[in-house]
């Protein structure tokens, strides 16, 4: 008798998420980047319990015809590659095709989305990786995707994240991370009883750093020159003056909370 078997496909695809999927703010992240290469102007993240028990994104980009839709949800399937040669030239954040079919199989997932161009749109439901339903809805252009009940069907890897405040302190990161490359875009994240950021579109760097850091972040920043060499462009843009870097200076305080969220990272080389 053989010991090498093929494993199922449900068993794969779960396998395949611990790849994607580590805890909430990697679901954010690929839902996120998704709708900034959809053509997202406004994307707007709802938290509840840290992420387990909902994550939602909503976005106001290309949306998806019904086809499509259900074409997100095959492994490999991605509208960002064509053929190999693409892999040289990548000009997306996703391009494996993978975020989707792996998020629905350690969780419950509701796509809705419409194209522009179609009369309405189409809501698909997953649960556990399996296809529950597809039907047509009326929706605004644009797509939702709700990730419900993370690692439900995995206890062993739900037990191992964190409480509700540090995996909402991962997700509040990676989004400041993203609303300060994307400054022309609108970011909200919120809870159901909490705004923890909006900020709307601007035209500089300086004004987004503003928004997320205040007055205090803003005047602790140090614009550097243009740097070509050895950099194919060239660099410009503020960096965090280390000679004024305190303590906290990885931290930042949200008063309307009292909680802190780890923010270095994103203060320590803000480039444009």
């Amino acid at each position: 008798m053989s010991r090498i078997r093929i494993l199922p496909e449900a068993v794969a695809n779960k396998i395949a998420a611990g790849e994607v999927v580590e805890r909430p703010a990697s679901v954010v992240k690929e839902l996120l980047e998704n709708a900034l290469d959809g053509g997202a102007k406004t994307i707007r993240i709802e938290i509840e319990s840290g992420g387990k028990r909902m994550i939602r994104v909503i976005d106001d980009g290309h949306g998806m015809t019904h086809d499509d839709a259900l074409l997100a949800f095959e492994r490999h399937a991605t509208s960002k590659l064509r053929s190999a040669d693409d892999l040289l030239s990548i000009a997306t954040l996703g391009f494996r095709g993978e975020a989707l079919p792996t998020i629905a199989a350690v969780s419950r997932l509701l796509l809705e989305s419409r194209d522009a161009a179609e009369a309405e749109g189409t809501r698909i439901e997953f649960a556990n990786g399996k296809l529950i339903s597809v039907k047509p809805a009326g929706l605004p252009a644009g797509t939702t995707l709700s990730v419900a009940d993370l690692f439900y069907s995995i206890p062993a890897r739900r037990k191992f994240l964190k409480s509700d405040t540090t995996e909402l302190g991962h997700i509040a990161s990676l989004v400041t991370h993203y609303a300060l490359a994307n400054p022309d875009k609108q970011f909200v994240l919120s809870t159901p009883t909490l705004t923890i950021i909006d900020c709307p579109p601007v035209e500089k760097l300086a004004d987004r750093v503003y928004q997320l850091f205040g007055r205090q972040a803003l005047d602790e920043l140090v614009e550097i020159p243009a740097v070509a060499a050895p950099f194919r462009s060239a660099i410009t843009g503020p960096v965090l003056d280390p000679g004024r870097r305190k303590g906290h200076a990885d931290q930042f305080r949200d008063s309307r909370r009292g909680r802190r969220f780890s923010a270095l990272t994103a203060m320590e080389f803000i480039f444009l």
